[in-house]
């Protein structure tokens, strides 16, 4: 073989990676930009449903798609494209109304025309309260962030979707608020962990524009303040039990 030959090899098997790196780049981009998205859970807000340092995948096709859902968020267009609406009940990520470089994460309670308001800590919906029952007591820090008993109440919405809330606090400050009319185009979140989440009882309404993608699945989970890197720590801080769980 001669040396242009060996030199031409050489750089057709550069080329070839160079290829093979760029297009698989190409096909995640794609994949995080119209299916999955993987997100992480920042705060305590979702409690007990989803749990700081829970992983899960944002199905990215659920809501349709605004500029929200590109990378870096660039400006092309207004809207939705392919939009729906989220269904109450869904966990949904949205872009923070006040700041949208921050990722939110709550659960759709409000749909456009719907009056919501909190009284005595019972979710009213169009004048009617929610079903709401205690079911227990968690005693765990690690779903609570609270070295004492906390009630659970589950909540049954007028579509029959049912999950479970925490009440730290019998008189929590945000469990009697005024009534808010959802505007068209836009959704009321809320908390699970109803005592401790800054939702839209505190920055208002949603826009459909905002929405990112509805929680799917959780792919990994570990115990809040241990990095998911320190694979030497997983047989300890690794909830396995959360593993695959489907975010309902």
């Amino acid at each position: 073989m001669s040396v242009a030959d060996k030199t031409q090899k050489k750089s057709g098997g550069l080329g070839e990676t160079v290829s093979v790196i760029v297009q698989a780049l190409l096909l995640a981009l794609v994949i995080r930009t119209l299916l999955f998205q993987p997100f992480s859970i920042p705060s305590g807000s979702m409690r007990p449903t989803l749990l700081e340092g829970d992983y899960l995948f944002v199905t990215k096709w659920a809501y349709g798609y605004s500029h929200y859902s590109l990378p870096f968020s660039p400006n092309l267009f207004s809207g939705r494209i392919f939009g729906s609406d989220p269904a109450r009940g869904d966990v949904a990520v949205f872009k923070y109304p006040p700041d949208p470089s921050l990722d939110y994460i709550k659960r759709v309670i409000g749909l456009p025309g719907d009056r919501v308001q909190m009284r005595e800590g019972v979710l009213y919906i169009n004048g009617e309260a929610v079903k709401r029952e205690k079911v227990g007591e968690i005693n765990n820090p690690d779903v609570t962030e609270e070295r004492r008993p906390v009630d659970v109440y589950r909540e049954t919405l007028p579509n029959g979707v049912s999950y479970d809330t925490l009440d730290l606090s019998p008189n929590g400050s945000y469990d009697n608020t005024r009534e808010f009319v959802v505007p068209e185009g836009n959704f009321f979140m809320m908390g699970d962990n109803r005592d401790n989440s800054s939702d839209s009882r505190v920055f208002g309404f949603v826009p459909a524009e905002n929405l990112v993608g509805r929680a799917n699945i959780i792919f990994f989970s570990i115990a809040d303040k241990s990095s998911p890197l320190a694979i030497w720590n997983w047989p300890s801080d690794m909830r396995a039990s959360r593993l695959l769980n489907v975010v309902r």
